[in-house]
């Protein structure tokens, strides 16, 4: 798994909780350090957890020996508010190619609530 300590993961207390090649899932706080000023989770923080979950998911799909995944574009709905709790991203492959890994992930709220949708392309190059 990877190294967490003094990443954005560490900052905003992202965990990797479900990583295949076919299914990642990555939970986050919404708390003092993911919310903005009006106490609703910042969607920067949701598009941060997105590319998260779809990257953590991309290693599963890569050689590690010479090849490395970055981003490449994201997007993000914002379909519905949060205040608190914690939320979950769902990241599933939706191309997976020699030279790009596209990824689909939603993101749930603890009801299981649809807040976001997001999109997610990965750059696959060499090290």
């Amino acid at each position: 798994m990877m190294d967490m300590k003094h990443t954005l993961l560490e900052a905003l207390g992202i965990e990797i909780v479900e990583s295949t090649a076919e299914r990642c899932v990555a939970v986050m706080p919404v708390d003092h350090r993911t919310v903005q000023p009006f106490g609703y989770l910042h969607g920067g923080a949701s598009v941060a957890l997105a590319e998260t979950a779809a990257s953590a998911g991309a290693q599963n799909l890569i050689d590690h020996t010479t090849q490395a995944c970055v981003g490449l574009e994201i997007n993000a709905n914002h379909l519905k508010s949060v205040k608190e709790g914690t939320v979950k991203a769902v990241a599933e492959p939706v191309h997976k190619g020699r030279t790009t890994i596209v990824y689909q992930i939603h993101i749930y709220d603890e009801q299981e609530r649809l807040i976001c949708i997001s999109r997610c392309t990965l750059a696959v190059i060499k090290k």
